[in-house]
């Protein structure tokens, strides 16, 4: 029987510089779990964690390969209990993170752009329990 708390959903995005993504996103609060590069240096796949659950995966762009995607394009939201944190570290990034919102589902919600143009959103929205 499979771990049910196991992440099997993984978001993937591809970056003209991955470096410069990951350095980002760490400063946001991911850890960087993993990052493979080729002899010239250039990520060609990285793991980051989110702490209290989850993760993305990125590398470099590839518009000849088989699983392409074109880099600003990728929009995600990430639950995080503390988003006052996560704004206090966007804007120490250098970031413009939009104000945090009070939503009228209880939600407390940022919007943040990173280098490239994928859009996240921080919140403490976890979601509906699962059915059954």
């Amino acid at each position: 029987m499979s771990d049910p708390h196991r992440t099997t959903v993984w978001p993937a995005l591809q970056a003209h510089d991955p470096d410069l993504v990951i350095r980002t996103l760490v400063a946001l609060g991911f850890e960087e779990t993993a990052a493979y590069r080729d002899e010239a240096g250039v990520v060609q796949h990285a793991q980051l964690d989110w702490p209290e659950g989850g993760g993305v995966m990125l590398g470099c762009h590839k518009p000849d390969g088989p699983f392409t995607q074109q880099p600003g394009t990728t929009a995600a939201y990430v639950v995080a209990s503390d988003v006052d944190a996560v704004h206090r570290r966007a804007v120490d990034a250098g970031l413009d993170p939009s104000p945090v919102v009070e939503q009228d589902y209880g939600s407390r919600e940022l919007r943040v752009t990173d280098p490239e143009g994928n859009q996240w959103s921080f919140g403490t929205y976890a979601g509906e329990p699962r059915r059954g």
